[in-house]
């Protein structure tokens, strides 16, 4: 099936599309909702590197500027517009329902503008996620923080075996973060087919809660250099 991703630059919907590889789907364009065109939702992934994750990755990538008041029919508008090019359905990283969507939604939404939802992750234990993510050979970076739950300390830490059993002995954090606790930009992996995004320089701040990584050069170089 010829299918969209939708796409944070996060470990889920990174993970996400390669499982929808796996089964067989032809992932023809990633699509990420932006408030802000020059930085992404939650994760705070500058545009500019979403386009150099895009290009390593080897998927072309479709950032739609909504606000929070027409979130969901620019959405639907973005779907529309792919499935009128050949798009049959959408691949999410979701593994709950997402915050801020009520239970059932991307059914409904997927129902209402005729594609089929494509959720590998789903309500799959969050430890089991993270474990094959991690054995795969994906590499991620740490780019937000809850601080109430996760210290600054963690912000630029690299997703490994380490960082799993940190993880666990915390006993307070959800494995993948579903609970928004962290956020990740993926760097590397088997989905990123011939290069690789190697974070040259980076400055941790804090906005609000929350503690940020910004990325501020970086470079995107062969993979296995």
């Amino acid at each position: 099936m010829k299918v969209v991703a939708s796409w944070s630059g996060g470990k889920d919907s990174c993970f996400a599309c390669y499982k929808a590889i796996q089964e067989g789907h032809d992932v023809s364009q990633l699509l990420i909702m932006m408030s802000d065109p020059s930085v992404s939702n939650f994760h705070m992934i500058r545009s500019d590197v979403l386009d150099a994750q895009s290009q390593a990755v080897g998927i072309p990538i479709v950032k739609w500027t909504t606000t929070a008041d027409t979130y969901e029919q620019d959405f639907k508008k973005a779907l529309l517009q792919m499935k009128a090019k050949g798009i049959e359905g959408i691949v999410t990283g979701d593994v709950f329902d997402v915050a801020l969507h009520e239970a059932g939604w991307l059914d409904r939404i997927c129902k209402e503008v005729g594609l089929t939802p494509v959720r590998p992750l789903w309500h799959r234990d969050t430890k089991q996620i993270l474990d094959e993510f991690i054995n795969e050979g994906f590499k991620a970076t740490l780019v937000r923080v809850k601080l109430d739950l996760v210290g600054m300390e963690w912000l630029g830490r690299e997703i490994n075996r380490k960082f799993f059993d940190d993880l666990l002995k915390l006993g307070t954090v959800d494995p993948c973060g579903e609970h928004g606790e962290f956020h990740t930009f993926v760097t590397d992996g088997p989905l990123f087919k011939k290069k690789r995004i190697e974070i040259l320089e980076s400055e941790k701040t804090k906005l609000n809660s929350h503690g940020r990584l910004v990325i501020k050069r970086f470079e995107v170089k062969p993979k296995g250099s």
